[in-house]
């Protein structure tokens, strides 16, 4: 058994896990936690939704990719006037649909991706006029 000491916003846990043998991996840790509300804590942090990722604004007139992953969904089209926090594409990033936002308000000139295309930090997804 290995104790560990696990911060969640900013409240200390000291928990304990176990390595079981022969069974699946996803049910290969056993954890115990004192106080016992800290399962609750996590579990309903796990089910919140991912904080929206917004792209820096910057003097080129693009949106680049914040981080690697897939283009899910493409929300605008060249010629489309979009405000700020408008959303513009929504990627797949480490199994959570992020939502790739509008930093000022723009008129879209191109899109760059496709839907389904895989992207890496630095890629330019939308431009501006």
């Amino acid at each position: 058994m290995k104790r560990y000491l696990i911060t969640v916003k900013g409240i200390s846990y000291e928990v304990e896990v176990e390595e079981l043998k022969g069974q699946r991996e996803a049910d290969s840790v056993k954890i115990a936690v004192q106080p016992e509300s800290v399962v609750t804590k996590i579990v309903e942090e796990k089910k919140a939704a991912p904080a929206p990722v917004t792209a820096p604004a910057d003097s080129s007139k693009s949106i680049t990719c914040p981080m690697p992953g897939t283009i899910l969904k493409i929300m605008v089209r060249p010629g489309d006037v979009v405000k700020r926090g408008d959303v513009l594409v929504i990627l797949e990033a480490m199994k959570m649909e992020n939502e790739i936002f509008a930093s000022a308000d723009e008129v879209v000139d191109s899109v760059k991706v496709t839907e389904g295309s895989t992207v890496n930090t630095g890629d330019v997804l939308v431009t501006f006029k």
